[in-house]
């Protein structure tokens, strides 16, 4: 029996679903407890009334999105979050039914992810060791920063899923890392001989024997922040022409196996995609390649 059917209770207990039986990241709480904020405010009120809502309040509120000039992907993850709190509603709270399921929302936007080539990966992957060492800057720190790079390029991780890697999570046996990634779902990558002499050699000498695997200067966990932060000034020293974050590592990463002829069932896998639909977006990269190879050295194209 439902003790309660207020806004405030719904909203309570779909966030305490989302964390402790679907393990949701803290990111994904904070997008989903913006989502539903945001609708609240367009009504105009605190109470945004989820159990009197009909579809057309939702067409209403998308219309407005759109008039408003919002990304359709903005869009599309505000819907998500609302058609999986409305989802909860009718499981687990007693609602008949959903109104937001019978919304038709716009076709995602189908950008291709940017990528490096595997030249610009090689420099990129080699600058750590041949840049001089800053003054304060630790003897190890060249070695960490080449192995988290090989690392990333090897692996294709998620920026999350290499920051809470642990000295554990290394076979250097099996060749092998073991990543726990999105809803706290674990898989078991393959990683290339130079990551694993590049993890060796940093391990040697900043002497980590357990716990986090890749450290800060203050030999406590390194944050997705610090990651991103020794990307870019790796990236200021190579001839790579604009910017890239630790997510486009993971692109090149499946680009460059597809290129060279790795299925996509693999791919998925390696890179934890739930669905394959996700990783079909870097199938559009290559065949971009392929056209650009053809027009350039095709003598009838």
């Amino acid at each position: 029996m439902i003790e309660t059917m207020s806004d405030a209770a719904d909203e309570s207990a779909f966030f305490e679903f989302l964390a402790t039986e679907r393990t949701a990241s803290p990111r994904t709480l904070a997008n989903y407890r913006q989502a539903l904020a945001a609708y609240r405010e367009w009504k105009g009120g605190d109470e945004a009334g989820w159990r009197d809502a009909a579809a057309d309040d939702f067409r209403d509120y998308l219309f407005a999105l759109m008039k408003r000039g919002l990304k359709r992907s903005t869009i599309r993850l505000r819907f998500a979050a609302l058609r999986s709190f409305y989802k909860f509603l009718v499981l687990r709270r007693g609602l008949g039914r959903s109104p937001v399921a019978e919304v038709e929302l716009p076709k995602p936007e189908r950008s291709l992810p940017v990528v490096i080539s595997r030249a610009q990966a090689d420099e990129l992957l080699g600058l750590p060791l041949r840049l001089p060492l800053g003054k304060k800057s630790p003897a190890w720190l060249p070695a960490r920063d080449a192995a988290i790079l090989e690392t990333f390029y090897s692996s294709g991780l998620r920026i999350s899923e290499l920051t809470g890697l642990d000295v554990a999570d290394v076979d250097f046996i099996g060749s092998t890392l073991r990543v726990r990634g999105k809803g706290a779902k674990q898989r078991v990558v393959p990683l290339g001989e130079p990551a694993l002499a590049a993890i060796q050699r940093y391990r040697r000498e900043a002497a980590v024997t357990g716990g986090p695997l890749f450290l800060s200067v203050r030999m406590r966990r390194i944050t997705q922040q610090a990651v991103d932060l020794l990307l870019r000034k790796y990236i200021r020293h190579s001839s790579i022409p604009f910017m890239i974050s630790p997510h486009k590592l993971r692109h090149s990463f499946a680009t460059h196996l597809l290129d060279a002829g790795a299925d996509l069932r693999s791919v998925q896998a390696l890179l934890g995609h739930a669905s394959l639909s996700t990783t079909q977006l870097y199938t559009h990269v290559t065949r971009e390649r392929l056209k650009r190879a053809y027009d350039s050295s095709h003598p009838r194209a």
